[in-house]
């Protein structure tokens, strides 16, 4: 039996979107607004299947893609420069 998310969460797929998966990046529709995120600066998602792409939950003004491990702030998909933190994993 499925369990809902704990007290005080919000998920809702109704105000995130997957645009689409191009070989260079990302596209995203969060709460009304359309974000490219390039995989120079979020590499999370260069070797994501679409369906990995696809389960996306938003949780407050977090992003979090079970699949893959990554979780974002809102935020940073606006103002990355706000964001240093990058990933770990080895440039292509």
């Amino acid at each position: 039996m499925p369990r809902s998310s704990e007290r005080g969460t919000t998920t809702s797929t109704a105000d995130v979107e997957i645009l689409g998966l191009t070989p260079h990046a990302l596209w995203l529709w969060v709460r009304g607004k359309e974000y490219m995120l390039d995989f120079t600066r979020f590499p999370w998602f260069r070797d994501a299947t679409i369906r990995e792409a696809q389960r996306v939950e938003l949780r407050h003004d977090h992003l979090h893609w079970p699949d893959l491990d990554v979780d974002l702030h809102v935020d940073s998909l606006a103002e990355p420069e706000r964001f240093p933190l990058v990933s770990r994993r080895k440039k292509e």
